[in-house]
């Protein structure tokens, strides 16, 4: 988990999808993230910081956004994600 300066921060680390899988957003451990849009890997790449339950992006190309997770539900910009459990 990347953490900043607030010790509680929610751990946010693994595969965030949309209810129909269109947009799959992976946030790595080291702060990084990789957004797929349907055919489209790496789509959108960058870093992120969490403070507490809201994330802050920034994009390899500068363009920045917010997120907040509510009740385990990420909500990202206009977006809404659930974690994607890990297959064993």
């Amino acid at each position: 988990m990347v953490r900043t300066a607030d010790d509680d921060s929610v751990d946010v680390v693994g595969m965030w999808v949309t209810a129909d899988g269109h947009i799959r957003q992976e946030l790595l451990p080291n702060g990084r993230y990789d957004e797929a849009r349907g055919d489209r890997r790496s789509a959108y790449t960058g870093r992120y910081t969490v403070t507490g339950s809201h994330l802050d992006y920034v994009d390899d190309t500068g363009f920045t956004a917010t997120g907040d997770i509510r009740d385990g539900v990420l909500h990202h910009e206009h977006l809404v994600l659930y974690r994607q459990e890990k297959q064993a």
